[in-house]
């Protein structure tokens, strides 16, 4: 029995190795029931991301009633704090302690944050749409409320990504960096699948107290999760030990190090607009759903499992064909192509009542943003100077990030202002959502261009390599 156990596993471990998306950037250092316990914080921050952006949204404004402008707003706050990603991602290269950690520290720190925004958030909600006993209390005691705990939550995700990620690439070889990155957002897209489908089935009855006990849940397992993902992760001394005593380069030196080669302004260009084409949706996708097919508060949030799906399948395919040395940027155009004809398809679903179609459409949204976030994010990587993982990946995430708040902000913005200026009539609360898918598609074909002059030729391996 104990043979054919024995055999079972080499054979499971084999399919494995052949078939689980960048299963093979495990290592002997680094094997890969260790690499998926690290990946376990992208899990939590996936948790985070699909509550904020998909559940909480759909239930500000359609069961809480709170304007579609203000959930925008609350949505974007975070991005105040991701332009500080470059920064964070510089200091745990950099960061000295007495117990020899550079990325754990910012780890913890970046998870106890979390933790208070989820906790003080539900009641900041309540107070915020008037419900229970907060009809006396003034609005902007709400309003103040809440940007606090979004920005509490937002500012723990992106100091322990940031960290998290550098992390995992101090961890593994050079050669196999690329991979455990994409590895790590591909455990970040299973977390907001899970979340949706978990989230969608403990509100399918909705309830003010049932918001209260999924969000604190959420909270403690923000906790377990990073904790459990962090342990005995990083090697102490490691810290004490670098540059025999040199003093650490200032963050402008570092910074200009880092934008002076591999056209990173371009890059980060591309990155930017990119993720403001994909992002823009967000705001929108379950109040589409909602309020334009009559999907419920189950249905939409499954809409979110199914985008995130669409972005494991991308994330998995991109892995495949790079890995075979492909151009990354070449990647990264193929999802803003694909997302061109996505939107149309979400546009064409409301005129044709077509659930089906939507969700197809959906789908390939987040096929597109899969195969563009692992082409981008490649390439920071292949870019990035030597000993300054952390600073690439906090200025990938900077920019994403920020892109992603603005793209959230201008969605939900645009959508009430066309609401409003619009005539009263059936057609009314289609036109503005019509209109956002619209503007996405215009800056996905921006992206696209911008992008052109990215795309490898025969001498960009050389130049990666210098830099």
């Amino acid at each position: 029995m104990n043979r054919i156990s024995q055999s079972v596993m080499r054979a499971w471990i084999g399919l494995g190795s052949r078939f689980l998306p960048f299963a093979d950037a495990a290592t002997p250092d680094l094997p890969l029931p260790r690499l998926l316990r690290l990946s376990l914080f992208q899990v939590s921050v996936g948790m985070s991301l699909v509550l904020l952006v998909g559940t909480l949204n759909r239930v500000m404004i359609v069961e809480l009633g709170v304007p579609a402008s203000l959930v925008a707003v609350m949505l974007a706050i975070p991005l105040v704090f991701a332009p500080f990603r470059a920064l964070i991602g510089f200091k745990s290269d950099n960061h000295r302690s007495e117990l020899g950690w550079k990325r754990v520290p910012y780890i913890y720190k970046g998870t106890m944050i979390q933790f208070g925004g989820l906790a003080f958030m539900p009641f900041a909600l309540l107070v915020l749409s008037g419900g229970g006993h907060a009809a006396n209390v003034p609005t902007w005691i709400g309003q103040v409320s809440a940007g606090i705990a979004f920005l509490l939550v937002g500012a723990g995700i992106h100091i322990t990504q940031t960290a998290g990620l550098a992390l995992a690439t101090d961890l593994a070889p050079v050669e196999a960096q690329p991979k455990v990155v994409g590895l790590m957002y591909v455990m970040l897209l299973l977390g907001s699948i899970v979340s949706a489908l978990i989230f969608g089935a403990a509100l399918a009855d909705f309830t003010p107290g049932r918001l209260i006990q999924v969000i604190q849940a959420s909270a403690v397992a923000t906790l377990v999760l990073n904790g459990v993902a962090v342990w005995k992760q990083e090697a102490r001394g490691r810290s004490k030990a670098r540059r025999g005593g040199q003093p650490d380069p200032s963050f402008r030196d570092s910074w200009n190090c880092f934008i002076a080669g591999g056209q990173a302004i371009r890059r980060l260009t591309a990155v930017g607009l990119g993720t403001l084409a994909f992002s823009m949706q967000d705001v929108m996708l379950e109040p589409y759903g909602g309020q334009i097919l009559g999907l419920t508060v189950s249905d939409t949030t499954k809409l979110t499992a199914a985008m995130a799906g669409g972005g494991l399948v991308g994330f998995g395919l991109a892995s495949h064909v790079l890995g075979r040395g492909a151009d990354p940027f070449r990647m990264a155009c193929y999802g803003a192509l694909v997302g061109v004809p996505a939107f149309i398809m979400v546009i064409a679903a409301a005129p044709l009542g077509s659930v089906l179609l939507f969700g197809l459409g959906t789908l390939l949204v987040g096929f597109g943003a899969g195969l563009f976030g692992h082409g981008t994010l490649t390439a920071t990587m292949n870019f990035a100077p030597p000993d300054q993982r952390g600073l690439a990946l906090g200025a990938w995430g900077a920019v994403q990030a920020t892109a992603a708040g603005l793209g959230v902000a201008l969605g939900g913005i645009v959508r009430d202002v066309l609401l409003a200026a619009g005539p009263s009539g059936a057609g009314t609360a289609l036109t503005p959502y019509v209109s956002v898918y619209v503007i996405e598609v215009i800056l996905l074909l921006t992206a696209i261009v911008v992008m052109f002059q990215l795309v490898r030729r025969p001498d960009h391996r050389s130049n990666a390599e210098a830099g």
